[in-house]
């Protein structure tokens, strides 16, 4: 499907309508649709896809095995051209065995919605976000659901999710925007929408609460409790939020909701988890996944064993807090969408999915999404081969956890930097750490070091703090940008700071591993990146870290195998140019200087790759004897570091005594000494 967003509403020739009943209008005129229930489904569909379709998976999408499937698709697309078609000008276009509609100059409004959402709701214009609502007309496609066809219906009920969240979200975006007496309207569709989210509910009592309609209140109150505790919810969150509404307007009276964030609400179904008291963390619920393989779904089966791996492995990395499984399934059980989960469970972000099995192959779905405005942060499918389903389920759990964990820490560094220094929390602190540390230069080492500094003062117990914290004083000693002997002092004492706080921290082991390299204790040092690793086998920077080591003072066969695993784990990590640097080193050793020449180069084309890693690159291509792609590295370092030579590298490094000589013989050959 391929639209264009229309410059003023109402001028496009052609116009979808998918928010409510399915509708065609052309040039202001509804038109007739085809009887046929299969054709117009086929429209949908074909609308909504992003990319072209093929025809195989469009007949089993729609034909539950007939005759002739590939006739009644023909049949179908032709009542369709019937729609949609103009004089000289046909929609529908196939391409081998793929069919795409091309809707350009055309109006899809759910296109249009999308296209809004993923720029954020909170960048449009109150006039914007009216029409963006006026768009629905009911649910997504309404009345379009076909039985016997758990591919369509499965497809049917996850859009009509997803258009609903987003219509929540949306909702909420107006409420917030417009003075309690027009903000009346869009509270009561959106209360309709998500009945046991908090937030609607918080809106509409703080806004009864600073208009004195306090008997209003107590009844809106009384009929939510008794709604909620009908479905075993608690209503204790409910009871809080008024008390806090009334409460504000009697300290600070004010005429217009301020959103959201004025009374915070508290985290409904996991008031009771102690977890939440205390400072803040990133939060995160694992959805049950959707099993859309044909035939009933097994509760038990690969779907759900899926999700508690993934659960587990999530909450071993310590660095989240995440929802435990009797909740997500108790919701799962109740109807409850993955979206409205999040919201009622007061998280950060939420993880949904399905998992689909045709023949030998295993496709999983994975999408990450902020709890509050449904925006999606990270969407994956996994599709790979399996005659055993249960180990490549174990692969991707792996992968699927490492994305994930990812994803949570750029989203988070990237909304801490929008913030006024003065305003973090720990949390927020230690990610505005990390979105300094990763620049890899000494004015943003240093600004890390601040921030991580801050956010040990707001929370003595954050252990990723301290692990934050010792980096940037390992940075400092490796770098040589301060005194080695006293930085990597800082760097231990920070990492069993760390230790103390959470031994069960992978990052605090990881912090004390890299420490003890610097110290030259390296079988310490692997002990404490071993155990980093055995508490959470999904930590990337702890595979990464024992590549590092054993590539330079230990077995490089170990090393090899560790950046690979942890590149499968982290793909996209900011210390990417590391493990590709290990991976490099480990090779050089192993005198397979071509593969070491082609890591290093992989390597120092990182955005953030330091004067080491093009180091590493320039003696790895000397030693395969690509003398002038080497030499043009080392003249890359010169520009901003003239004096470096390779005894930076080596003292920066410790090599063994062989990786030493070979790190020497290449830089000889390029004259880099």
């Amino acid at each position: 499907m391929e639209t264009e967003s229309p410059s003023s509403e109402g001028t496009a020739p052609l116009e979808i309508r998918l928010l409510g009943p399915l509708t065609v209008v052309h040039r202001g005129t509804a038109v007739a649709l085809p009887a046929s229930r299969k054709a117009r489904a086929l429209l949908a569909y074909l609308a909504l896809a992003p990319h072209p379709v093929s025809r195989s998976h469009l007949c089993e999408l729609l034909w539950d095995v007939p005759d002739d499937p590939r006739g009644e698709l023909r049949w179908c697309l032709s009542r369709i051209r019937g729609v949609l078609d103009e004089p000289g000008r046909s929609r529908i276009e196939t391409r081998a065995d793929a069919i795409r509609l091309n809707l350009s100059g055309c109006v899809v409004d759910a296109v249009e919605l999308d296209r809004a959402a993923r720029a954020g709701f909170e960048a449009l214009a109150t006039e914007r976000l009216r029409a963006l609502a006026a768009l629905f007309a009911g649910d997504a496609l309404e009345g379009l659901e076909l039985d016997r066809l758990p591919s369509f219906e499965g497809w049917l009920v996850a859009q009509r999710r997803h258009f609903r969240d987003a219509h929540a979200s949306l909702l909420e975006t107006l409420a917030g925007r417009l003075p309690d007496e027009e903000a009346s309207d869009a509270l009561e569709q959106w209360l309709r929408l998500a009945p046991f989210d908090l937030r609607p509910h918080q809106a509409v009592l703080a806004a009864l609460a600073r208009r004195g309609r306090i008997r209003e209140g107590d009844e809106h109150l009384a009929a939510t409790t008794r709604l909620f505790e009908a479905e075993d919810l608690d209503a204790a969150p409910l009871r809080a939020l008024w008390q806090a509404a009334r409460a504000q307007v009697e300290k600070a009276p004010s005429r217009a909701w301020a959103g959201p964030a004025a009374v915070a609400p508290p985290p409904a179904g996991a008031a009771a988890e102690d977890s939440f008291a205390g400072p803040h963390r990133g939060s995160v619920a694992v959805m049950p996944f959707t099993d859309l393989t044909a035939g009933p779904a097994t509760p038990g089966g690969p779907a759900d064993a899926l999700v508690h791996d993934v659960i587990a492995r999530l909450a071993k990395l310590r660095s989240l807090f995440v929802i435990g499984q009797g909740s997500v399934f108790a919701l799962r059980d109740r109807g409850v969408s993955p979206a409205e989960a999040g919201r009622l469970l007061g998280v950060d972000y939420v993880v949904s999915g399905s998992v689909q099995r045709r023949g030998k192959r295993l496709a999983v779905a994975v999408e990450l999404a902020e709890a509050r405005s449904a925006r999606i942060v990270w969407a994956e499918v996994f599709d790979q081969e399996a005659e055993d389903a249960f180990l490549v389920l174990d692969e991707i759990g792996n992968r699927a956890v490492a994305s994930i964990a990812g994803e949570i820490e750029a989203a988070e560094r990237n909304r801490a930097v929008l913030r006024p220094p003065d305003s973090l929390d720990a949390w927020e602190a230690h990610h505005r750490g990390l979105w300094h540390m990763y620049r890899f230069n000494k004015p943003d080492n240093e600004k890390a070091r601040h921030f991580f500094e801050t956010a040990i003062r707001l929370d003595p117990t954050f252990s990723r703090a301290y692990a934050g914290l010792s980096f940037t004083h390992w940075q400092n000693a490796f770098q040589g940008w301060a005194e080695r002997g006293a930085e990597m002092e800082r760097a231990y004492a920070a990492a069993g700071q760390g230790l103390m706080a959470d031994d069960r921290d992978p990052a605090a082991h990881w912090a004390m591993g890299r420490a003890l390299w610097l110290r030259g204790r390296h079988d310490q040092s692997v002990e404490e990146l071993e155990r980093a690793v055995e508490l959470s086998p999904n930590f990337a920077l702890g595979h990464y870290t024992l590549a590092f080591v054993h590539s330079l003072t230990g077995d490089p066969d170990t090393a090899v195998e560790a950046s690979g695993h942890s590149l499968r784990l982290s793909p996209y990590d900011p210390m990417v140019f590391g493990m590709l640097g290990a991976r490099a080193m480990a090779l050089v050793r192993l005198n397979r200087f071509e593969e070491a020449a082609e890591m290093g180069t992989k390597a120092a084309g990182r955005p953030n790759a330091h004067a080491h890693i093009l180091a590493i690159a320039a003696v790895s291509l000397a030693l395969a004897g690509r003398l002038d792609e080497a030499r043009a590295h080392v003249a890359a370092i010169r520009k901003k570091l003239p004096s470096y030579r390779v005894d930076d590298l080596i003292t920066a490094m410790q090599p063994a005594p062989d990786g030493e000589m070979l790190f020497r013989l290449g830089a000889k050959r390029i004259g880099f000494t």
